[in-house]
C-alpha cells in the first residue's frame, strides 16, 4: 500500500496502471460546507499493487490521474458510482470510461435492490470491512494509518468483488442487461446542475402556474448563488424559505423582512435585492410561457388487486430469474400495466425485461395466465382456448 503526494509519483503510478486491463477506483470527499464536492483522496489499485492519492498535497499536478480516467483501454471500477462520476465530470468535463459499476452488477446478478458494499464483500470474498473511519474528516491533514487503510481496502476487496461479478455475468449471459443499466449512469445530463431546472427539486404542494414561475427565478437564483460561492443551498436559502417567499410575491424589501427566517437585515442587503428582481422576473413571465407541473393521469378506479397480484409475480420471476426486482419495474410501472396493459409506456414491457416478467404480467392481466400455490411454491398456469 502506497500513499502518493507528489505529481511525479502520481506521473510514475498512472503509468503503470494505464498497462493494466482494468483499475479499481474509489473517492473520499467532504460536502457538508460546500455545494461542490470537495475531493480529498482517491484510491487506485490494479491486480498488482494499490495506492492513495492524496489530492490536496501541496502542488499535486492531477492530470495523470484525469488522463488515466479517459484511457479508453482501461475499465474502470467502482462502487455505487454516482458521487465519484460527478467528482470527475466536474474536474475532466466528462465521464471516466469505460466504467463498470459493482452494484449494478450486483442487481443484474441477483444480489438485491442496491446492494452495498459491504454486504458484497462479505458474500463474495468472506472478508469484513471496518467501517469505523467511514465519516471522518477527510480533508484534514496528516491522515490517519487508519484512515488510509480503510481507504485503500475499499479497492483491494473491489478487484475480488469485480472478478466474481464479472464472471457471473458471462456464464449467465447478462453482459448486455449491465450495459443498458450503465448507459443511464453515463448519461452527462445527470452531472449537469441547470440552475432553470433547481425548482423541480423543491418539494412543495403549490402548483399554480404563477406561482411555480416565481419559484423557477428564485430557486435558479439561489443555485447560481450557491455555485458561485461553492456553498451549500440551505447557506444561501433554505427550501422552504424559497416556497414561502414564491407564494406571497413580496416586491419591497419591508415586504421580503416579513417572510419567516429572512429578516430586514438581509431583505434591505444586496440578497433581498436580487431576490426582489428573481420575483418581479417571475411575475413578469407571460401567461403562455409559465411553468405547469404535468399531471398524472388517474388511473381507473378497480385496478389495485391487479398490481398486487403483479407485486406477486414481479417477485416470483425475479427470483425465479435471480435479478433484483428494482431492475425489471417499480411500483407506478405496475400500476400502469394493470390499467392499461400492452398500451404502459414502461421499460418493464421491453427488451429482456418483456421476456422475463412483461409478458408473463400481460398474460396474468388478460386472464390467460394464473398464478397458483402448489406445496409451498407459486407455479404459474396457462388457460388453453375455451377453458
Amino acid at each position: 500500500m502506497t500513499v502518493i503526494t507528489d505529481s511525479e509519483s502520481l506521473s510514475l503510478l498512472c503509468g503503470r496502471l494505464s498497462q493494466a486491463p482494468y483499475i479499481t477506483v474509489d473517492t473520499e470527499f467532504m460536502r457538508e460546507k460546500t455545494y461542490w464536492p470537495q475531493l480529498c483522496l482517491v484510491q487506485l489499485a490494479d491486480e498488482n499493487e494499490a495506492a492513495a492519492v492524496d489530492v490536496l498535497a501541496e502542488d499535486m499536478n492531477l492530470r495523470p490521474l484525469l488522463d488515466l480516467m479517459a484511457n479508453k483501454k482501461v475499465l474502470k471500477v467502482f462502487h455505487a458510482a454516482r458521487q465519484d462520476l460527478e467528482i470527475f465530470y466536474r474536474l475532466m468535463g466528462a465521464l471516466p470510461a469505460p466504467l463498470f459499476d459493482t452494484q449494478i452488477a450486483a442487481m443484474v446478478c441477483g444480489f438485491g435492490d442496491s446492494a452495498g458494499y459491504e454486504t458484497l464483500v462479505r458474500n463474495l470474498t468472506d472478508h469484513a470491512i471496518d467501517k469505523s473511519s467511514r465519516f471522518t474528516d477527510w480533508a484534514q491533514r496528516p491522515l490517519t494509518e487508519k484512515q488510509i487503510d480503510y481507504a485503500v481496502a475499499d479497492v483491494t476487496h473491489l478487484r475480488e468483488v469485480y472478478s466474481r461479478l464479472a464472471q457471473n455475468l458471462e456464464q449467465n449471459g447478462r453482459s448486455e442487461w449491465l450495459e443498458e443499466e450503465l448507459s443511464d449512469l453515463l448519461d452527462n445530463g445527470n452531472y449537469t446542475f441547470s440552475p432553470d431546472a433547481a425548482w423541480r427539486r423543491i418539494k412543495s404542494r403549490a402548483a399554480k402556474p404563477r406561482y411555480l414561475a416565481i419559484l423557477r427565478e428564485i430557486a435558479a437564483w439561489r443555485e447560481r448563488e450557491a455555485q458561485s460561492r461553492d456553498l451549500p443551498r440551505g447557506r444561501i436559502l433554505r427550501d422552504e424559505a424559497l416556497v414561502e417567499i414564491a407564494h406571497h410575491a413580496p416586491t419591497t424589501s419591508s415586504a421580503l423582512a416579513r417572510v419567516r427566517g429572512l429578516g430586514q437585515k438581509l431583505a434591505d442587503g444586496p440578497m433581498g435585492r436580487e431576490l426582489i428582481v428573481a420575483i418581479q422576473a417571475g411575475l413578469d413571465v407571460p401567461e403562455s410561457n409559465l411553468p405547469k407541473i404535468k399531471k398524472n393521469k388517474p388511473l381507473p378506479r378497480g385496478f389495485g388487486p391487479v398490481t398486487d397480484l403483479l407485486k406477486v409475480l414481479l417477485k416470483h420471476k425475479c427470483e425465479e430469474h435471480d435479478v433484483a426486482q428494482k431492475l425489471i419495474a417499480t411500483g407506478d410501472d405496475l400500476e400502469k400495466i394493470a390499467a392499461y396493459g400492452d398500451k404502459a409506456d414502461v421499460r418493464a414491457l421491453h427488451g429482456w425485461r418483456r421476456d422475463i416478467f412483461g409478458n408473463d404480467a400481460l398474460a396474468v392481466r388478460s386472464g390467460s395466465l394464473a398464478m397458483v400455490v402448489n406445496g409451498q411454491a407459486l407455479e404459474l398456469v396457462e388457460f388453453e382456448d375455451g377453458q
